[in-house]
C-alpha cells in the first residue's frame, strides 16, 4: 500500500511541473487542483446548490448585471482575437511544411500569456450558468452547456500547462470569434423586450457555431495530415472533442430549427413550431419570448400588440409592435 501511495504523490507531483516554470507560478497554474476544485463547485452549485437554495424563491432580478456581463465579454472577446492574431504567426503556421515555427523566449511569453488569458475567459464562463440558476431558468442547464463548459475549463488549462504553442491559437481565435457575436446577442436580449425584434439572426448565431466546429476540424486533420510537430495526443483529443461538439450542437439545431410549421384553414397554428418561437426559446432565457394569448392556445398574435414574458424581471409587459 505505501508503494502505491508513492507511485500515487510522484504522478501527481509530476502534474504540477508544466513545459514552462514561469507559466507554472501564474494564477491557477501551480497544480491541477486549483482549476479542478473551481470546476468541482461549478458543477456542485449548478446541479445542486443553486437549485435547491433557490427552490423556494423567487427569481433573480439581475436584467442590469446581465447587460453589464454581456458587455464585458464582447469587449474581452475582441480584445482577445486582436491580441492571438498580433502575437502569433497564424498563417505561417499552416502554410509552412511541418507547421514548425521558430520563437524567442519573449515570444513564446507572449503567446503563453495570451493562451492564459483565453483559459481565464472560461472561467468567467462559467457564469452564464450561474445566472440560469439564480434567475431559475434550470431548464437551459442541459447536458450541452454543463459539458461544453466544463471541458473548455479543463482543456484550455491543460494545454497552456502542458502543451502550449500554436496548435490552439487558430481554435482560440475562432472560438473567441463566434464569442463576440454570440454574448452580443445575449447583450441585447438581456436589455428588454423592445429590442426583440432585433434578435430575429439567432438560427444564423447557432449555424456560426457549427461552422467555426467543422473549420477547427478541417484544421485539426491539417495538422495531422501534414504531420506538423506538435503532440499527436492534443491532436486526437482536439478531434475527438470537437467531433462530439459538432454532434451535440447539430442536434440542439436540428431539434430547435427543424420543426415544421402547419396552418390550417382557419390560420390557426398547428401542432408544428414555428422558427420564430423556436429561434426565442433557444436564446437561453437571456430575453424575451412572446406567449400565447389566453383566449386560443394556438392563436396568432394580434397585428395592434403582442404580449411579452420579461425573463429579466419574470413580468409581462405588452408592447405595441412596429
Amino acid at each position: 500500500m505505501t508503494t502505491y501511495m508513492k507511485i500515487f504523490n510522484e504522478r501527481i507531483s509530476g502534474l504540477a511541473t508544466g513545459v514552462d516554470e514561469t507559466v507554472d507560478s501564474w494564477f491557477l497554474m501551480s497544480s491541477p487542483a486549483p482549476v479542478v476544485t473551481v470546476v468541482l463547485l461549478y458543477l456542485a452549485f449548478v446541479l445542486k446548490i443553486g437549485p435547491e437554495y433557490m427552490k423556494n424563491r423567487k427569481p433573480k432580478d439581475l436584467k442590469r448585471i446581465m447587460v453589464l456581463y454581456n458587455a464585458f465579454q464582447v469587449c474581452y472577446s475582441i480584445w482577445m482575437c486582436r491580441t492571438s492574431i498580433r502575437e502569433s504567426n497564424v498563417m505561417a503556421s499552416i502554410f509552412s511544411k511541418k507547421c514548425e515555427i521558430n520563437r524567442t523566449r519573449e515570444q513564446n511569453l507572449a503567446l503563453y500569456s495570451g493562451a492564459w488569458f483565453y483559459f481565464f475567459s472560461k472561467i468567467i464562463d462559467l457564469l452564464d450558468t450561474t445566472f440560469f440558476v439564480l434567475r431559475k431558468k434550470n431548464n437551459q442547464v442541459s447536458f450541452l452547456h454543463v459539458y461544453h463548459h466544463t471541458i473548455t475549463v479543463m482543456f484550455s488549462w491543460g494545454y497552456l500547462k502542458y502543451a502550449p504553442g500554436e496548435q490552439g491559437v487558430i481554435i482560440g481565435i475562432l472560438n473567441s470569434g463566434v464569442h463576440i457575436i454570440m454574448y452580443f446577442y445575449y447583450m441585447v436580449a438581456a436589455m428588454g423586450p423592445q429590442y426583440q425584434k432585433y434578435l430575429w439572426w439567432k438560427k444564423y448565431m447557432t449555424s456560426i457555431q457549427l461552422i467555426q466546429f467543422v473549420l477547427i476540424l478541417g484544421y485539426m486533420l491539417l495538422v495531422g495530415a501534414k504531420g506538423c510537430n506538435m503532440p499527436k495526443t492534443l491532436t486526437f483529443f482536439f478531434v475527438g472533442n470537437t467531433i462530439i461538439f459538432l454532434y451535440l450542437f447539430g442536434n440542439f439545431y436540428r431539434k430547435t430549427y427543424n420543426k415544421g410549421k402547419s396552418i390550417d384553414s382557419n390560420g390557426s397554428v398547428g401542432t408544428g413550431t414555428s422558427l420564430a418561437q423556436s429561434a426565442l426559446r433557444a436564446a437561453g432565457g437571456m430575453g424575451c419570448m412572446p406567449i400565447q394569448s389566453k383566449t386560443s392556445q394556438f392563436s396568432l398574435p394580434t397585428p395592434a400588440k403582442q404580449s411579452y414574458i420579461d425573463l429579466n424581471n419574470n413580468s409581462v409587459k405588452p408592447i405595441k409592435l412596429d
